[in-house]
């Protein structure tokens, strides 16, 4: 079954570019659009959408928090952010909405329906050099670094657990974060769900998120 996309831009021009990509793909159908977050909620009322790609800075409702109205519904489809160098901080607060994750507006095709899938399937897509840059560039923002976590369940990790939250957080992949700590990929892929477990986060994003929010991680993309 082919996977059901819903374009959410104020620019129609963008809308018809990424339709033209998504139709060329025989797994993926465009099914719904929407010029501002407003209108999107009120199409997903009525049509079954797998894939929300949801634009950031739209008029009467932005993207920020339209993800935040769907992803409280029952039953969300997922949201993948659009945003662009100068609307970072909007991209963070997305991901905290709920989002699935964030890509460039001028991202190339490939890696556009690679993130489609991969999101579509349960996956994150948090870009490791984007993630770093993204973060630098909005670091005010956030909380100051510190020692000592502010989030009490980071406490219930075991030391390689948080090791390999504090890479997930910095943006490497299972296969990296296996070459960094000499592990298997599986075994990384299973301290992976037991922090999820631990922490009640609902993907990689969300680890990235609170990493950064309790000062494990500075914006700079090292260890706190």
């Amino acid at each position: 079954m082919a996977i059901r996309v819903m374009l959410v831009d104020d620019q129609a021009l963008l809308r018809t570019g990424f339709r033209m990509v998504l139709a060329a793909q025989p797994d993926m159908e465009v099914v719904a659009e929407a010029g501002d977050g407003a209108e999107a909620i009120d199409v997903l009322r009525s049509t079954a959408v797998d894939v929300v790609l949801m634009d950031v800075r739209m008029p009467r409702l932005d993207g920020v928090e339209a993800t935040r109205r769907i992803c409280a519904a029952e039953d969300p489809p997922k949201v993948l952010i659009l945003t662009t160098f100068d609307l970072d901080e909007y991209a963070f607060s997305g991901l905290r909405a709920g989002a699935g994750g964030f890509l460039l507006k001028d991202v190339p095709p490939a890696e556009l329906l690679s993130a489609i899938r991969s999101v579509h399937s349960g996956d994150a897509v948090v870009a490791p050099s984007t993630t770093r840059r993204l973060l630098d560039r909005f670091s005010p923002l956030l909380p100051s670094s510190t020692k000592e976590p502010r989030h009490k369940a980071v406490e219930k990790l075991t030391g390689r657990e948080r090791e390999v939250m504090l890479l997930v957080a910095q943006g490497l992949s299972n296969g990296e974060i296996a070459g960094r700590l000499v592990l298997s990929e599986a075994t990384v892929k299973t301290h992976v769900g037991r922090i999820l477990t631990k922490l009640a986060l609902r993907d990689r994003v969300q680890v990235v998120v609170l990493a950064y929010e309790t000062g494990l991680v500075r914006a700079s993309g090292g260890a706190g």
